[in-house]
């Protein structure tokens, strides 16, 4: 398995991560799951304090006991639960940040966390004193880097001046192409990795996966005749329309790794089998991108 620098730092992922949101809650398959991709040479796990209340934070920390060595956590703060509320509230403010950082440690349990990332952020933040919870948890030893979890590249250009994160990480996929347009050119400038999420968009790029409706930017009609024409012109058999949509998301520069879910060994076998792959070539990269759309950004430009 290819590892790949985050950022400027010393940071060393995996060029296909693990992403834990998808696991589940019957706690040994989820560990199974996890110490297979372990096994395989994956050292990135992603997670949040949001997935499972909490729960996915917990599985990590048991399926990591014994091998924390070897692995590079990380994990999301950003959502609050208040007591007698319904749901999850924003809450990006340094008392909060430096609260939740505790549960977190506890849940995944370790004394430190690898990379921790804001769970989206909005202008509206109090951004400098954000920023400041995160600086402090470095000095601490409680994180070792910090990133942003967003999809809004007005809010990634604040964070890029005004932070010293190392990462983002932004859905991009062959159907969600949007970070090539602002986000992706941006960060390759600054020196800051992507992380990749939803390379294969929730299974409509999975191989031996009838997609059952469209994704945004695609009608289910447009969909399938995307995927017919990628699976005509780039899927063999030695390379599946899964492999091929991780190698897609993995060819820009800016990306340092991705990081598709798996909720069965099944599915965590094919995504890893593209790291046996070799890179696409500018060929491949310009034919997909003639058959997929550009998208772009309507909102927080």
């Amino acid at each position: 398995m290819k590892l790949n620098r985050l950022g400027s730092s010393d940071l060393l992922v995996s060029e296909i991560g693990l992403g834990c949101m998808s696991l589940g809650m019957d706690e040994r398959k989820a560990i199974a799951i996890i110490h297979e991709a372990l096994d395989r040479g994956v050292n990135l796990l992603d997670t949040a304090d949001l997935y499972d209340s909490g729960r996915n934070e917990e599985i990590v920390g048991k399926a990591i006991r014994g091998r924390r060595d070897q692995v590079i956590i990380a994990t999301k703060v950003g959502n609050r639960r208040i007591p007698g509320q319904e749901g999850w509230s924003w809450d990006a403010s340094k008392s909060y940040i430096l609260a939740a950082v505790k549960d977190s440690l506890r849940r995944l349990n370790t004394d430190y966390i690898d990379l921790y990332q804001l769970h989206g952020g909005t202008l509206d933040d109090p951004m400098d004193d954000t920023i400041e919870a995160f600086e402090q948890l470095k000095r601490e030893g409680y994180i070792r880097q910090y990133g942003i979890s967003s999809i809004r590249p007005n809010v990634i250009r604040e964070y890029v001046s005004r932070s010293s994160i190392v990462s983002v990480m932004n859905s991009y996929s062959i159907v969600d192409r949007r970070a090539e347009e602002a986000v992706l050119p941006l960060l390759q400038e600054q020196g800051i990795s992507v992380i990749a999420r939803g390379p294969l968009s929730s299974g409509a790029l999975a191989a031996n996966r009838q997609p059952v409706k469209g994704v945004p930017d695609y009608e289910l009609n447009e969909l399938l005749e995307l995927r017919r024409a990628l699976e005509e012109s780039l899927v063999t058999p030695a390379r599946s329309l899964t492999q091929l949509a991780i190698r897609y998301s993995l060819a820009h520069p800016a990306v340092a790794a991705v990081i598709p879910g798996a909720s069965s060994r099944e599915q965590l076998q094919q995504n890893l089998a593209a790291a046996d792959l070799p890179d696409l070539t500018e060929t491949e990269i310009s034919l997909i991108r003639e058959v997929s759309k550009a998208n772009s950004y309507k909102l927080h430009r």
